[in-house]
């Protein structure tokens, strides 16, 4: 004899309430990326230089602190795998090994945190004195995962305040930030390097 689940109005709502955070969200992040996508459209790129931090020029900058952001991306990933129980690492090993003692949520965050802020002139160069371009396919490709890194960041720092979500919506939202920083990298820095010149200064 089969049993048949019943689903109540209180089952529905809970449903109800996982979801409809996680649809705020997301449609927070997707407004975010269009909205940076729209202004880079319609502002007339200034084509003006800025601050290079040290470096000889802009370019080089940019190439640099994005595979800054990439690298610390790549620890995001590690820590959050760690978290996970996906990574045994640094938990097997001795305890007088130097990064046995990580925390893996506060390097998390920190490195979060630092790679946000590395590409913030990065993004400010491209918004304000280059606009979104179409020019090449690579350049397209790299405009539209810029806007879209800004609209995934604020999708993941708004999920990260809500409870009784789904548990596969950190992993998902992480995962699509690694994913498009990986896109960035590829379209820009390392474009760079092997194009122009490596090291880039």
């Amino acid at each position: 004899m089969g049993v048949t689940a019943t689903i109540t109005p209180n089952d529905q709502q809970v449903g109800r309430t996982r979801v409809t955070p996680l649809v705020l969200a997301a449609g927070a992040g997707g407004f975010v990326a269009l909205a940076i996508g729209t202004y880079g459209r319609v502002h007339t790129p200034t084509g003006q230089g800025m601050a290079t931090f040290g470096f000889p020029a802009v370019l080089p900058m940019k190439a640099w602190f994005t595979t800054g952001a990439f690298a610390l991306v790549l620890v995001q990933l590690a820590t959050a795998l760690r978290m996970w129980g996906r990574l045994p690492f640094p938990g097997t090993m001795p305890t007088w090994f130097p990064a046995a003692s990580l925390d893996a949520r506060r390097l998390h965050r920190w490195s979060g945190t630092a790679a946000f802020l590395l590409t913030l002139p990065v993004a400010y160069h491209c918004l304000w004195a280059l606009g979104f371009q179409d020019t090449t396919p690579r350049v397209l490709v790299h405009s539209i995962l810029g806007c879209a890194f800004y609209g995934a960041f604020t999708t993941k720092m708004l999920v990260l305040r809500v409870d009784r979500l789904p548990s596969w919506t950190l992993p998902v939202v992480g995962g699509c930030l690694v994913a498009i920083l990986t896109g960035l990298w590829l379209t820009s820095s390392l474009w760079f390097f092997t194009n122009v010149g490596f090291p880039g200064v």
